[in-house]
């Protein structure tokens, strides 16, 4: 049975969670060390389309709150890691 704590994520939703675990995520501690820029292509390549740059900053966003177990308020909007 999988854990549903990815969900947990502030921002990731069903179909994000979906998303990460079609790539093979299945826990927030596996987001741990993963690179945000090569899960988008991994997903946009998987899924043959140019996903909106929006889930990379989701992405960016889920990478530092699993990496990290005190969270800047400020850094878990997923606006916040825009280019």
């Amino acid at each position: 049975m999988r854990e549903p704590d990815l969900q947990q994520i502030p921002y990731v939703g069903k179909r994000t969670e979906e998303a990460l675990r079609m790539l093979g995520f299945d826990s927030i501690a596996s987001l741990r060390g993963a690179d945000p820029q090569e899960i988008y292509e991994r997903e946009c390549f998987m899924t043959g389309q140019k996903i909106d740059r929006c889930q990379l900053y989701v992405y960016r966003m889920a990478v530092y709150y699993a990496e990290n177990d005190i969270h800047d308020p400020a850094k878990l909007k997923w606006w916040a890691w825009k280019d």
